[in-house]
C-alpha cells in the first residue's frame, strides 16, 4: 500500500507564489494606468516625448516579462500541491471519481480545463468535509464549497479575458485599439486581485485540515498494527 506524502510544503510554495502574483497585478495595475494617460494626452492631441513612450514600452515589457514567468511558476506550485492533496485522499478514503493524473492534467486539456479541476477540487472538499464529520473531527477551517464556486467563476472569466486582452493587444496599433487594448488589461488586473486572494483562501482552507486527516490515518494504521502484533 502506498504511503501518504507531506504536502504542507507545497501549499507553502503555492501560496507565496499567489502573493507575488497578487503583487504582480497590482504593479501591472498601475503600469497600465499610466499607459492609459499617456494615451489620453496622445488622443487629446498633447505632445508626448519618444523618451516617455520608450519608457512606458519598456516598462510594459518588463512587467510583462515577469509576470508571465511569475504566471507559470505559480502554475506548477498550485498544480503539485492540488495533486498531492488528492493523491493523499486516495489513500485516506479510497477509490475517488478520478485518477490522481487527472489532478495535474485536467489543467491543460482544451474544454475539459474548463470544469475537470473544479469537479476535482470541490471533490476533494466534499470527501474531506465526509471524512471528518464521519470521525467526529471538528475544525475551524470551513470547506465551502460555495468559496469553490466563486474562486473558479474568477478563473474562468480570468481566463477568458486574458484570451481576449492578449489576442487584441497583439493587433492594437492605432490610439483607439491601444486605448481599449489597456483598458481590459486594467480590468484583467482588477479580476486577478480577488482571485489571488480567493486562491490562497482555498488552499488556507484545505492545508489546515489536511494534517487531520493524516493524522487519523496514522492512528487508524497503530491500531491495526497492534491488533495484528495481539492476535
Amino acid at each position: 500500500m502506498e504511503e501518504l506524502r507531506p504536502n504542507g510544503q507545497r501549499a507553502k510554495n503555492a501560496i507565496l507564489l499567489i502573493w507575488i502574483m497578487l503583487a504582480l497585478e497590482i504593479i501591472s495595475l498601475i503600469s497600465s494606468f499610466l499607459q492609459y494617460d499617456l494615451i489620453q494626452t496622445a488622443a487629446a492631441g498633447g505632445t508626448i516625448s519618444i523618451d516617455a513612450v520608450n519608457a512606458n514600452d519598456s516598462r510594459e515589457q518588463i512587467i510583462g516579462i515577469i509576470y508571465l514567468i511569475a504566471y507559470v511558476v505559480s502554475g506548477v506550485t498550485f498544480i503539485q500541491w492540488f495533486r498531492r492533496a488528492y493523491f493523499n485522499l486516495h489513500i485516506i478514503t479510497g477509490p475517488l471519481s478520478h485518477t490522481e493524473g487527472w489532478a495535474a492534467g485536467s489543467w491543460f486539456l482544451p474544454f475539459i480545463n474548463l470544469y475537470r479541476p473544479y469537479q476535482i477540487m470541490e471533490e476533494l472538499y466534499e470527501k474531506t468535509k465526509s471524512f471528518l464529520d464521519r470521525n467526529k473531527i471538528t475544525t475551524t477551517s470551513s470547506l465551502s464549497t460555495a468559496t469553490l464556486v466563486l474562486w473558479w467563476a474568477l478563473w474562468i472569466i480570468s481566463n477568458i479575458l486574458g484570451q481576449i486582452v492578449f489576442r487584441y493587444s497583439m493587433k492594437a496599433v492605432t490610439i483607439d485599439q491601444l486605448n481599449t487594448s489597456t483598458i481590459l488589461s486594467i480590468a484583467l488586473n482588477i479580476i486577478g486581485i480577488p482571485l489571488a486572494l480567493i486562491t490562497v483562501k482555498v488552499i488556507k482552507n484545505y492545508s489546515r485540515v489536511e494534517p487531520l486527516l493524516i493524522n487519523v490515518e496514522e492512528a487508524e494504521k497503530r491500531l491495526n498494527t497492534t491488533d495484528i502484533l495481539v492476535e
